[in-house]
C-alpha cells in the first residue's frame, strides 16, 4: 500500500472512530432525556436538530458542498486571495440567509402546524443551533480541502456530543425534571461556542496563506456553476433515506417504519466511515489536479477507492454479525431488522466500488452531469418500492433502497467514463495491483 493508503487508513479510522464514540455519547443522552423527561420530549429534540441540520444545507446555498474542491484547489496554488474571498462569500451566505430565518422564521412556525410548533416554541435556541451547525458544516469543508481534516470532523462528530451531554447533565443537576428547556439553550450556546472556536482555528490557517496568484476575474461564476449542481446532489445523498422514509409511510407499519428508521440510521454511521476515506483523500486528488498531475490524480482515486472498498467490506461483515444484537437495544421487536439493514450495507459496497464519480466531473468542469443519474436512483427508489414493499415488506424496503443506490453509483461511474473518460471504479487500481 502507497504513503496515501497508509493515511488514508489511519486518519480516516481515527475519524471513524471519533464519531462512533460520539454516536455512542449521543444514544446515552437521548436515551436519559427519554427516561427523566419522556418520549415527547425526546421527539422535539430530535426535530430541533433535524431542523437545525437542514438549515445548515439551505443557510450557505450551497457553498459548503463546494469548500473541500475550492479550498483544496486554492492551497496547492497558493492563492490565499481567492480562498479568503470565497470565505468571506461564503459568511456572506450564511449571514444573510440567518437574517431572513430571523425575520421569517419566527412568523412561520407560528402560522403551520405540527413540527412548526416545537420550533416556534424554541425558536431562539433553535435559531442558534442553525447558525452554529451552519458554520461548522460550512468551516469543516474548508478545514478538510487544508488537510486538516481532524478539526474539519471532530467539531461535529467529537465535541457537539460531548456539549449535548454536557448540557444534559448540567440541566438535571441544574432543573430535574424541569430542565428540558434549559437544557436546549444550553445545547445551543454550546453549539455557538464549538462553532466559534473552529472558525477562529481556520481563520489563523488561513490568514497565513501567501497572495503569490494575480486575481482572476470569473470565479464568483465558477463558484455557483458548481455549488448549484452540488447542493442537488448534496441533499438528495444526505436526505436520501428521510425521503424513503416519507415514501415507505404509505406501504410499512408504524412498527415496521420505526424498525426500518433504526435500521437507516446504523446504515449512516456505517457509511461515515467510508466518507471520511474520502474526506482524507480529496484534499491530494485536488492538488494534483490543480497542479495538472493527471496520472497522480487516478493513482490518489486508486488507493482511496482500494480503502473505502475494504473498509466496506470489513463493515458489512461487522454489521452481518453484529446486527442482531445492536438491534435488540431498541426492543425484540427490532430484530427483525438484521437482514434489511445487511441488505443496506451491500449498497455501500457497490457505491465504493464505483469510486468518487460526482467529485470526478466536477474536477473535469461537468458537475450538472451528475444530475440523471440522481434522478435515475430517487425515480427507482419510487418504483421499487411501490413494487417490492407491498410483497416482501422491510426486505423489499431494502432491496429497493439497494436497487436505487446501485443503479446510481453505476450510473455515475458510466457518465464520468462517457464524459471525463476516466473509470474511477475499483477495476483499475486492482489491475495495477495484480500487474505488480
Amino acid at each position: 500500500m502507497t504513503s496515501l493508503g497508509r493515511r488514508l487508513a489511519s486518519q480516516s479510522s481515527v475519524i471513524f472512530a471519533a464519531r462512533l464514540f460520539g454516536a455512542g455519547l449521543i444514544f446515552l443522552a437521548q436515551a436519559g432525556i427519554a427516561r427523566l423527561w419522556g418520549a415527547g420530549a425526546l421527539g422535539q429534540y430530535l426535530v430541533l436538530v433535524a431542523a437545525a441540520n437542514l438549515c445548515a444545507v439551505l443557510l450557505p446555498l450551497g457553498f459548503q458542498t463546494i469548500g473541500v474542491y475550492f479550498t483544496a484547489e486554492y492551497r496547492a496554488r497558493q492563492d490565499g486571495r481567492m480562498l479568503r474571498r470565497f470565505l468571506r462569500t461564503g459568511y456572506a451566505h450564511i449571514a444573510g440567509m440567518t437574517l431572513v430565518l430571523l425575520m421569517a422564521g419566527g412568523w412561520l412556525t407560528g402560522h403551520l402546524g405540527g413540527p412548526a410548533q416545537i420550533l416556534a416554541h424554541h425558536f431562539w435556541p433553535y435559531a442558534l443551533m442553525a447558525l452554529a451547525t451552519t458554520l461548522v458544516f460550512f468551516n469543516g469543508a474548508v478545514l478538510v480541502g487544508l488537510k486538516h481534516p481532524l478539526a474539519g470532523y471532530f467539531a461535529d462528530g467529537l465535541f457537539r456530543p460531548l456539549a449535548v451531554v454536557g448540557a444534559f447533565l448540567i440541566a438535571v443537576a441544574w432543573a430535574g425534571t424541569d430542565g428540558f428547556a434549559t437544557m436546549i439553550w444550553l445545547v445551543a450556546l454550546a453549539y455557538v461556542a464549538i462553532a466559534l472556536v473552529q472558525t477562529g482555528y481556520l481563520l489563523a490557517k488561513v490568514v497565513v496563506l501567501p497572495e503569490t496568484v494575480a486575481a482572476r476575474p470569473g470565479e464568483a461564476r465558477r463558484w455557483w456553476r458548481f455549488a448549484v449542481p452540488w447542493l442537488i446532489v448534496g441533499m438528495a445523498t444526505d436526505f436520501f433515506f428521510d425521503i424513503d422514509l416519507l415514501l415507505l409511510a404509505g406501504h410499512l407499519s408504524a412498527q415496521e417504519l420505526a424498525v426500518f428508521g433504526v435500521c437507516t440510521r446504523v446504515f449512516s454511521l456505517v457509511a461515515f466511515g467510508v466518507a471520511a476515506v474520502y474526506a482524507v483523500a480529496m484534499p491530494d486528488m485536488f492538488e494534483s489536479e490543480a497542479l495538472a498531475d493527471r496520472a497522480g490524480f487516478h493513482r490518489k482515486i486508486g488507493d482511496a477507492n482500494l480503502v473505502a472498498s475494504g473498509l466496506a467490506v470489513l463493515l458489512t461483515i461487522g454489521v452481518v454479525l453484529g446486527a442482531p444484537l445492536l438491534l435488540r437495544v431498541f426492543g425484540p421487536d427490532f430484530a427483525q431488522g438484521a437482514w434489511p439493514l445487511a441488505i443496506l450495507c451491500l449498497g455501500l459496497v457497490v457505491r465504493s466500488a464505483m469510486g468518487p464519480a460526482a467529485m470526478v466531473l466536477s474536477v473535469h468542469d461537468r458537475p450538472y452531469a451528475s444530475l440523471p443519474a440522481v434522478a435515475l436512483g430517487l425515480a427507482t427508489l419510487v418504483a421499487a418500492n411501490w413494487l417490492l414493499v407491498p410483497l416482501l415488506g422491510l426486505l423489499g424496503a431494502a432491496l429497493a433502497a439497494l436497487l436505487a443506490m446501485s443503479l446510481w453509483a453505476v450510473a455515475l461511474w458510466a457518465i464520468a467514463w462517457r464524459r471525463a473518460g476516466v473509470d474511477v471504479s475499483i477495476l483499475p487500481r486492482l489491475r495495477a495491483w495484480r500487474a505488480q
